[in-house]
């Protein structure tokens, strides 16, 4: 029922995803005249410096993760690393409703020292540092763009952002600092121990694994680095975009750029179309249209300028095949190594069947 939920609401975002990028007769006109005055040969050398930029957001993305790890006792080398977290982007990419998330904990989990709940608490972590991260950004970004003429949508959007991740944040230092009040109160809640009594006992023995993976926010020695390295990553990831709009003769400024990543990064953790196509279109034209046209989406709108809708609806194409191009083989260069195997990921379809010795729920 979950997984059928999950597809419905993955398949309802691909659909409105597409009949909001998708060009009319004008348009696609001027998309086709976007890649036809793209001169391949000129932009190779800008297409060489963008992956060589996503490659190092890949090490930054990957590497920080053993810094959430270690405080729970994990400790993976760097090709069993890099190979799991390669699977798992990859993943989270490929698979719909964000699905791909539970990968990376599956592969990791070891019985009696680590479930794959505890693992999948390092990565709620990530996820709430990494929206209270690019929600900065967005709220700064969408400050320095404003003015008279944007879209009504753009400020409220940041401090609903900005305000979700830090409720969010709240919520992991509550369950961190006081775990058996948190999981009670949150069955309390939501009625399950009411509803369904029997789900809400193994809900709450799999909420206090989950918190275990919360240690890292009273550990500053693997906080810190974490830290670091996701400033890293958020600021190369930002570089990357506005190397490939340059290079594909968008005008956009470094702050255009941060804001149009802080948008996407914002829109998809919402329920993703399969590869997020149509859906990453979509945010990423929304992000491009906030420095260079309000009304480049507006295809209906009398000041529609299709030439731009053609150009920015090639940037965000290319933008996403080659950011696809990148995750889907360093996933399947991953599993050809000895570090992650199809056995392995076949095992990793069911996330946690039992509870973990190490991960008792704590009194």
């Amino acid at each position: 029922m979950k997984l059928a939920i999950n597809l419905g609401l993955s398949l309802v975002m691909l659909a409105l995803s597409l009949w909001l990028v998708w060009p009319n007769e004008t348009a696609r006109e001027a998309l086709g005249a976007a890649f036809d005055h793209l001169a391949f040969a000129e932009l190779a050398p800008t297409i060489v410096l963008y992956i060589a930029i996503v490659a190092v957001v890949h090490f930054c993305r990957a590497y920080r993760w053993n810094h959430l790890l270690a405080p729970i006792g994990v400790r993976l080398g760097l090709g069993r690393l890099m190979a799991v977290s390669s699977v798992g982007f990859m993943a989270i990419l490929v698979l719909p409703a964000r699905l791909g998330e539970f990968v990376r904990p599956a592969l990791i989990r070891q019985k009696g020292h680590v479930s794959a709940s505890a693992a999948l608490g390092t990565v709620a972590v990530e996820r709430i540092i990494d929206g209270l991260v690019v929600s900065v950004v967005v709220f700064g970004t969408f400050i320095a763009l404003h003015d008279a003429g944007s879209p009504g949508w753009m400020m409220p959007t940041a401090y609903v952002s900005l305000g979700v991740f830090a409720v969010c944040l709240v919520g992991l230092l509550f369950a961190l600092r006081w775990p058996a009040w948190t999981v009670r109160t949150f069955l309390s809640v939501t009625l399950l121990a009411w509803l369904a009594p029997r789900v809400a006992r193994k809900l709450e023995e799999k909420l206090h694994q989950l918190i275990r993976g919360f240690a890292v926010l009273r550990d500053p020695k693997n906080l810190v680095p974490f830290l670091l390295w996701t400033l890293a990553y958020w600021f190369m990831n930002g570089l990357s975009c506005w190397v490939l709009a340059r290079g594909m003769g968008l005008d956009m400024s470094l702050v255009g750029a941060f804001a149009m990543m802080g948008l996407v990064a914002v829109g998809i953790t919402l329920p993703n179309s399969p590869g997020m196509i149509g859906q990453y279109q979509w945010l990423t034209m929304l992000g491009v249209s906030l420095e260079l046209a309000a009304n480049v989406l507006t295809k209906n709108h009398a000041a529609f300028d299709a030439d731009l809708f053609g150009k920015v609806l090639a940037y965000a194409i290319f933008l996403h095949g080659l950011q696809v191009i990148w995750y889907v083989g360093a996933g399947l260069a991953a599993v050809a190594t000895p570090h992650v195997s199809f056995s392995e990921l076949w095992a990793a379809r069911k996330l946690d069947p039992e509870p973990v010795a190490g991960d008792a729920p704590a009194s």
